[in-house]
């Protein structure tokens, strides 16, 4: 070959490593935006239950406030559906471009809304309004980044150059807390007054310069290849969901891997955040400096698994995540207790609270409308233990007994609080997780661990998806699978663990809902899961 054939290839090899570098950048720095305005709500669900959820007790404004954050997860198959669709119609790029504004408009008018004090009911009205149009935007806007990605992506490269996009979800979360952390310093103790509304009108400058990144960018070559041949679906829902051949591998693909993905990803990033601060009492500023820490180290393990994909396969990377999930959550859980508030995992071990009741007189406390009245000594027993964060089990007593609390060997009849106070404070309960006793490498190293088990699970997914599916109906395909498993499964791990949790009192309870989701996910993703590292993106 000549000098100049050599020259020119090698400039051509250049442009292509150029072009695919821009192609990741802008669409992994367009989804990070896009992240960061949907988890801000997560991190700042404790002020917002204050702020929107005021006309109720304390635990049904949490559960409230968890359940606004879950309604962007409940529309995100319904985004999928329609973004997907105009994807496989009319392109990658303006469909994605189109999701990020609605995400950004909709977080930025968070930040505008009126309280509950100000404007009553309407405000938690608007407020998931406003969670569902988020929802609906990030419905469209994850199957066109991963889609576009892959499709620019070499062969043999698509898991690490989508593995980018995996990452941008814990990349976006560690912007919004770092944001809130910002602010809470800057605005000290006005934050939970108006400075919790900074993070969210901050988007409106990311959302300027994502939408001026993504004009930037080119149609999907694939795409374009596709359009020119005719091949591009007039109907791609129906294509995608209408014919069992299809459908088959979209039911597969929720089961198998995305349903489990999607509990490992809230766990490590979302519920370990609320039983830190909800259960353990953790002080919430140290119990998200922590997560910042766990979660700058456990970044490139996304990319890392992405990689590795690339070498030995999807699924024996995705099928190892959710085995160690299944099996790890309890002791994980179970060791953060005992690092993060030794005092309460000593107590509990040494003087161990139950509540002795007739079933029929103790009620699950989640007051829908704010007129429920818990008036029982059994209610009133179990609202003062959940509000002190004080774990206890509940025993079954014949009909007609009075209720019993029982702190180590100290039994009081009936609901007396001073009693109670007492007897938790001579036990050792603390108030709150003492600070100086947090073992805070340990504390690091367990949401690490979290963290990794995840990036297994999500770092190969998007290689995985795209591969899947024909490129005609590629978008619409992917896009709903992973947002019924991310959105349903996984947009409600935090609301159903901490009602388990409350109804039950075991803090530890609510990882069964996980457990047992990834353990299904395991056992259909060994027997009907297929690898896909080496098939050809291009057809179909």
């Amino acid at each position: 070959m000549s000098e100049h054939a050599q020259s020119l290839n090698a400039a051509v090899d250049d442009s292509i490593v150029k072009g695919s570098q821009k192609v990741i950048f802008a669409s992994s720095l367009g989804t990070v935006f896009e992240w960061y305005d949907f988890f801000l709500y997560g991190a700042l669900a404790a002020v917002i239950s204050k702020q929107f959820f005021a006309g109720v007790n304390d635990t049904t404004a949490f559960i409230f406030a968890l359940m606004a954050f879950a309604a962007g997860f409940v529309v995100r198959p319904f985004g999928a559906l329609v973004f997907g669709r105009l994807g496989d119609m009319i392109g990658r790029k303006y469909t994605f471009l189109a999701t990020i504004i609605l995400m950004g408009l909709a977080t930025f008018a968070v930040g505008l809304l009126p309280n509950y004090a100000s404007i009553g009911i309407a405000a938690p009205i608007i407020l998931v309004a406003l969670r569902m149009l988020q929802g609906l935007a990030l419905g469209g806007e994850y199957g066109g980044a991963a889609t576009y990605v892959a499709e620019h992506a070499p062969q043999g490269k698509r898991g690490l150059h989508t593995s980018w996009i995996q990452s941008t979800a814990t990349l976006g979360l560690l912007l919004s807390l770092l944001v809130v952390l910002a602010c809470r310093y800057f605005t000290g103790d006005q934050f939970e007054v108006w400075g919790w509304r900074l993070p969210f009108l901050l988007s409106i400058v990311l959302l300027g310069i994502s939408t001026w990144i993504r004009m930037s960018l080119h149609e999907s070559p694939a795409f374009l290849k596709m359009k020119e041949e005719g091949r591009a679906s007039k109907a791609p829902i129906r294509e995608s969901f209408g014919t069992w051949e299809n459908l088959k591998v979209v039911l597969i693909a929720l089961f198998s891997i995305n349903a489990g993905q999607a509990v490992t990803f809230y766990a490590a990033q979302f519920y370990v955040l609320f039983f830190l601060t909800q259960f353990l009492k953790m002080d919430p500023a140290l119990a998200n400096s922590l997560l910042i820490i766990s979660v700058v180290i456990g970044a490139p393990m996304f990319i890392f698994f992405g990689w590795l994909s690339d070498k030995v396969g999807r699924k024996p990377v995705l099928m190892l995540g959710l085995l160690l999930a299944t099996l790890l959550y309890f002791p994980i859980f179970k060791a953060l207790a005992h690092y993060a508030n030794p005092a309460i995992d000593q107590a509990s071990r040494q003087a161990p609270i139950s509540v002795t009741a007739d079933p029929a007189t103790c009620t699950f406390q989640f007051d829908p409308v704010g007129k429920a009245r818990f008036d029982s000594p059994c209610d009133k027993v179990k609202t003062f233990l959940v509000k002190q964060g004080l774990p206890y089990s509940s025993i079954a007593a014949p009909a007609g007994s009075p209720v019993q609390v029982s702190v180590g060997e100290v039994k009081i009849e009936g609901f007396d609080e001073a009693a109670l106070r007492g007897a938790v404070t001579l036990a050792g309960y603390p108030q709150q997780a003492d600070t100086q006793n947090v073992n805070k490498p340990m504390v690091v190293l367990l949401i690490v661990a979290l963290i990794l088990i995840a990036a297994m699970c999500y770092g190969p997914l998007a290689a995985l998806m795209v591969e899947l599916f024909p490129t005609r109906i590629r978008y619409t395909s992917m896009s709903l699978p992973y947002h019924i498993g991310n959105g349903w499964f996984g947009g409600f791990l935090p609301t159903v663990s901490f009602a388990l949790v409350v109804y039950t009192g075991d803090i530890f309870y609510g990882l069964w809902y996980p457990v047992l989701i990834t353990g299904v996910s395991l056992v259909v993703g060994l027997l009907c899961l297929r690898e896909t590292r080496d098939v050809d993106i291009n057809h179909g």
